[in-house]
């Protein structure tokens, strides 16, 4: 299992290459990873701003191509498509790349 940091360092290696083909504004990591409380099989929970619409191919596409990078299961969230009720813990535990 990798750690917060390992996760952050093989991101940023790409951060250039996914915000010019993803057009990604922001992408961060919360949840479990972040509060260093996750479990073996624990996904990474991540939170994604892109500029301009994003579709439900497109969402699942990126979904795919970070979990090929990092190689460990990825839940991402468009952060547009957060729940009222959790939005502001959400945000503030956020780490963005």
């Amino acid at each position: 299992m990798k750690t917060l940091k390992e996760i952050k360092r093989i991101l940023s290696t790409h951060k250039d290459e996914l915000e010019e083909k993803y057009k990604i504004k922001e992408l961060g990591i919360f949840g479990s990873f972040v509060k260093a409380d996750q479990k073996e099989k624990s996904d990474v929970d991540m939170l994604v701003s892109v500029k301009g619409p994003l579709s439900l191919l497109g969402l699942v596409h990126l979904e795919n191509v970070l979990k090929e990078l990092i190689k460990m299961k990825v839940d991402l969230v468009p952060k547009e498509d957060l729940r009222p009720e959790l939005k502001e813990k959400i945000l503030k535990e956020t780490i963005y790349i």
